[in-house]
């Protein structure tokens, strides 16, 4: 789907299995065949590209952001990411589950430890931080986008719990 900047985004978390309040959240995902980003990534051997792991996590880490926060900011963005390792490719078929912790939320930037499993097996680990803000911020004609997003959110919110 399109966003306002005209770029791709994937959603790479279908369900919060569990949530602890400014802590931990454990998401999971399910990776289908259909997803079209597969059929780019190696066509005779689909697997979910690293970078999409890394945005699983941070997906994750997001929704425990605006869930301790309130859904106070409407942009989560990915600031650094540390110490990422790929251990194994996660094919079609597979559920990879995420699991983040939080080291620190604070009003605009975050901190995290990461991993991600699938089989019983490792696959993805990282730690990472982001930053959250509200367009606002810099610039007040963009209060309205702000609240649409973060209602939006709300919305995406409900069905993922």
């Amino acid at each position: 789907m399109a966003t306002m900047a005209g770029i791709m985004r994937f959603i790479l978390i279908d369900k919060i299995i569990s949530l602890e309040s400014g802590k931990v959240i454990k998401a999971v995902k399910g990776v289908s065949l259909a997803e079209e980003y597969l059929a780019d990534h190696f066509p005779t051997f689909p697997v979910l590209p690293g970078v999409l792991l890394l945005e699983g996590l941070v997906e994750s880490a997001s929704w425990l952001v605006r869930e301790a926060e309130n859904f106070a900011h409407s942009m989560i963005l990915l600031e650094e990411a540390r110490n990422v390792k790929y251990k194994s490719f996660v094919a079609p078929g597979a559920q990879i589950e995420y699991t983040v912790e939080a080291k620190t939320i604070e009003e605009n930037i975050s901190s995290f430890t990461g991993f991600g499993f699938s089989g019983g097996e490792q696959i993805v680990e990282a730690k990472f931080g982001l930053r959250h803000f509200n367009l606002a911020d810099k610039d007040s004609t963009m209060a309205a986008t702000d609240a649409k997003i973060i209602e939006n959110m709300k919305k995406r919110w409900e069905l993922l719990r």
